[in-house]
């Protein structure tokens, strides 16, 4: 723990700009830059099942969407294999001595070219310019625009129309190779803000060109990044090419990427792959058992690592699900502390896990939103800060208070609502493993707080469009969710539960109201935004936020992302590394391995990795 908390804080120091703060063009020294280690072309082949809705990376939150975009335009950052920041689109880069104004200098000779390759126009700081007004423009309905106002001085005020000169907004093209950045105020964390999708450029003279049909599919964007998409045909398949045109090519070893798609492709994906018609497979956790005593199969499986993506079950406070399912009488329930907190200490996360991590489902469960080693405060874990370590360190699960919750509620409800209560639970059935999870789940907690209080009433949906048809829309009361950190600090973590947002919509909580009429949590996380000088009293003013979230038992958390088991030809060690932004979603710097790695070979590989990368962030002081 003290060296992840010490790698943490070096990671934090560099973002921050208090060890280095003028970063020059590192590129060539890379080690994550080995060798082409085949000749014959390398072609990667995947499944997938939940369809993209759009390509325009100016818009779209979904890991999906934006995990294609990482592969066809940089950022002006990146991180390497060891999670170190190096030069992107930037080459260089400096911050003034009060930490309000960025200046970035931009990688010359970068092309924009089409789909089919050809050039179009040298990249420069008007794109980030360019992106910047679009993503401003309320009429595109961003979904990471928020991201980006909440930091860039009068950016908020231009989205919301208070002022109508864009010139006014903190952002601007100094000369063509020179991009600035004007602060709100001094945000300890912003370089690594330059990581994430709503930093990314756009051409503008091409954005103007395609208006409305920019990024509606391959060939209505442009490409400066690793891989242009030759091919795009929705619910049929996807094809990457190499670019030829790309400034560091010779780091992209995979010639092509085809990904076809495949509704049933959690649960076929094993058996293609042990047939070698594709190079990647997660192992559903009903197989693992079988795989591991295959003498042939067990040395085609390894583990995934865990991510700090963070999953939790939200409850939902503005129900717009369908009538059969009781929404009004559900709003009524999930009001009620008790009620919800029977909910809280109902779940057994273990149980939910096996169903994901049979061996060892320990390892995977979070007690907190934010998981654990993310950020520290000098040597001690976020997660440990007062008012939060009483539940980092507490498993949730307790039949005795959850029935006790139970008895209160429905006293408390007693003539307000119906019982049972519906419990209206839907799920992406895009996967085999969620789908078993969310049948242990019904039959857990019925058991455990009686079928006449509660009645889970689970759902299979489709994959594609499942964020927006089912979370965004408001169309479930209980259901698991994820997050994943945009940029290296604890307020990332309380976007999914702001007013405004599509998660559990807290805003229509009933009595959620402070002495001052102001959401308490809101009241809390706002606070915490506004500390920038003392960043001890920030994090610590965010941890007591989110012990309020946990301690209402306004969400459950429940897990950290990864894990598992899969089959792949790819090296997971030679893929970029970082707990925020786009770099990890990248296939730059990879090779395809002539056979897979196994369990053994990858827990040598952790290991040699975890040496690495403590020097690595040594030497980046």
């Amino acid at each position: 723990m003290k060296r992840l908390i010490a790698l943490m804080l070096a990671i934090m120091m560099i973002l921050a700009g208090c060890s280095k703060p003028n970063t020059k063009d590192t590129s060539s020294d890379d080690p994550s830059k080995t060798p082409d280690k085949a000749a014959k072309p390398q072609e990667y082949s995947t499944v997938y099942s939940g369809e993209i809705t759009t390509l325009n990376y100016l818009v779209t939150a979904n890991w999906n969407e934006f995990s294609l975009a990482a592969n066809m335009v940089d950022s002006l950052i990146d991180y390497d294999r060891y999670g170190v920041p190096i030069p992107g689109l930037a080459t260089e880069w400096k911050s003034s001595e009060d930490g309000l104004v960025w200046t970035l200098k931009i990688r010359q000779g970068v092309k924009w070219v089409t789909h089919e390759g050809k050039e179009y126009a040298e990249a420069n700081a008007k794109d980030f310019v360019d992106a910047a007004k679009y993503l401003l423009d309320p009429n595109n309905e961003s979904l990471t625009a928020n991201i980006f106002y909440s930091v860039i001085k009068n950016a908020e005020e231009y989205y919301n129309g208070e002022i109508d000169d864009f010139e006014q907004v903190g952002v601007k093209a100094v000369d063509d190779y020179t991009l600035e950045y004007t602060l709100k105020q001094n945000t300890p964390y912003f370089l690594s803000m330059l990581n994430y999708v709503c930093f990314l450029p756009v051409n503008g003279d091409f954005l103007a060109e395609k208006g409305e049909m920019f990024g509606t599919d391959n060939t209505n964007i442009l490409y400066n990044g690793a891989f242009i998409m030759e091919t795009f045909e929705p619910q049929t398949r996807r094809i990457l090419v190499k670019n030829q045109q790309y400034w560091d090519k010779d780091n992209i070893f995979i010639d092509k990427i085809k990904e076809t798609y495949n509704q049933e492709s959690a649960t076929l994906a094993p058996e293609l792959f042990s047939r070698g018609e594709i190079d990647y497979a997660e192992i559903p956790a009903s197989l693992v058992e079988e795989w591991m005593k295959d003498s042939a199969k067990k040395d085609l499986i390894r583990p995934i690592r865990t991510t700090f993506y963070t999953y939790f079950y939200a409850l939902n406070f503005d129900p717009k699900f369908d009538a059969e399912y009781e929404p009004d009488n559900w709003k009524v329930a999930v009001n009620n502390v008790n009620f919800r907190k029977s909910l809280f200490h109902g779940l057994d996360r273990k149980s939910a896990m096996i169903t994901s991590e049979p061996y060892n489902p320990e390892q995977r469960l979070s007690n907190t939103i934010t998981p654990k080693s993310f950020v520290d405060l000098n040597g001690v874990d976020y997660t440990e800060l007062e008012g939060l370590k009483e539940f980092a360190n507490t498993d949730s699960f307790n039949e005795e208070l959850a029935k006790q919750y139970r008895d209160k509620a429905m006293e408390e409800l007693k003539g307000k609502a119906k019982f049972p209560i519906i419990v209206y639970m839907p799920y992406n059935s895009g996967g085999t493993e969620l789908a078993n999870r969310v049948q242990v789940i019904e039959q857990q907690m019925e058991n455990l707080l009686g079928k006449d209080y509660i009645d889970i009433q689970i759902d299979p949906k489709p994959p594609t469009n499942f964020l927006s048809e089912v979370r965004r829309s408001g169309k479930y009361g209980f259901l698991e969710c994820n997050w994943g950190p945009d940029y290296a600090d604890p307020e990332t973590y309380t976007d999914p539960f702001t007013p405004g947002a599509n998660y559990n919509f807290p805003e229509f909580v009933e009595g959620y109201n402070d002495d001052n009429g102001e959401k308490t949590y809101t009241n809390l996380t706002n606070k915490a935004k506004a500390e920038v000088i003392d960043i001890g009293k920030r994090y610590e003013l965010f941890a007591e936020a989110e012990a309020f979230l946990i301690k209402e038992a306004f969400v459950i958390p429940y897990a950290l992302g990864g894990g598992g088991y899969a089959a792949g030809k790819l090296n997971p060690f030679e893929s970029q590394y970082s707990p925020f932004g786009v770099s990890s979603n990248r296939y730059k710097g990879q090779h395809i391995m002539e056979k897979p790695m196994n369990t053994e070979e990858y827990k040598a590989a952790l290991e040699t990795w975890e040496k690495e990368r403590a020097e690595a962030l040594k030497n980046s002081k």
